[in-house]
C-alpha cells in the first residue's frame, strides 16, 4: 500500500466517495440524520459524491493515492461557503440525496454553521475518513498532517467538527484542542466537540 499523500481529483472521485460511505456508516450524526441502516448505506455515496464535488470547487481533497484514506477541506477564504440551496438544481439534487432525511441533514447543517468560529481564516476539515479494511494504520493521521501542513504554509489555524467521541483523543493526539461542545437540537440529536488547531 503506498502512504504518500496525494492531492485527490476527479479521477479519485469513485473510489474517495466509497471509502467516504464506508467509514461514516456508523457516524452517530449520520445516523441521526439516517436512522435506517440500509437507506443510510443507499444514500452515503450520493452524499459524499456531492461532498467531494465541492470541496473540489471549494477547497481540496487529500488522501492515499489507492483513497485509502480520504480528507475533505475547504480552504481558507471558502470556511463559510455554501452552495445557494434556493437554486433549483441544488434544491433537487439535496431532495434526491436526503429524501424524507433532509429536514434533519439541514438541523445538522444549521448547527455546525453556528458552530464554526468567525472569519475566513481557518483551514476546515470537512471530512476524514479511512477505509475500514486499512483503519488502525496510522493513514488518517498522514492524511490531516498533510493538510495541517498547508495550514502552517498558509499562516492560519485549523478548524472541525467531530460527533465521534473516539475521534477527540484522535485528534488531541494530532494538535487539536476543544474549542467548545455542543448539541444539535432536537431529540436524541448528536452531541459534537468543535475542535481547533493553532496552526
Amino acid at each position: 500500500m503506498d502512504r504518500s499523500i496525494v492531492r485527490l481529483g476527479p479521477q479519485h472521485r469513485d473510489a474517495a466517495v466509497a471509502t467516504l460511505a464506508a467509514a461514516f456508516q456508523d457516524d452517530p450524526a449520520l445516523r441521526w440524520i439516517m436512522p435506517d441502516p440500509a437507506d443510510r448505506a443507499r444514500r452515503l455515496p450520493g452524499l459524499f459524491a456531492w461532498q467531494f464535488d465541492e470541496q473540489q470547487r471549494h477547497g481540496f481533497a487529500l488522501g492515499t493515492p489507492g483513497c485509502e484514506a480520504v480528507t475533505l477541506w475547504r480552504a481558507p477564504g471558502k470556511v463559510h461557503y455554501h452552495t445557494p440551496l434556493w437554486h433549483l438544481p441544488a434544491t433537487l439534487r439535496l431532495v434526491r440525496v436526503l429524501g424524507r432525511t433532509t429536514a434533519r441533514a439541514m438541523a445538522v447543517g444549521d448547527a455546525i454553521d453556528a458552530s464554526v468560529p468567525a472569519g475566513e481564516d481557518w483551514m476546515y476539515l470537512k471530512f476524514a475518513g479511512v477505509r475500514p479494511d486499512c483503519q488502525g494504520k496510522g493513514l488518517g493521521g498522514l492524511a490531516i498532517r498533510a493538510g495541517l501542513d498547508l495550514a502552517r504554509e498558509a499562516g492560519v489555524p485549523g478548524v472541525l467538527e467531530t460527533a465521534t467521541p473516539s475521534n477527540v483523543g484522535l485528534y488531541m493526539r494530532l494538535g487539536y484542542g476543544v474549542h467548545r461542545e455542543w448539541d444539535v437540537p432536537g431529540a436524541g440529536a448528536p452531541h459534537f466537540w468543535t475542535m481547533t488547531h493553532p496552526g
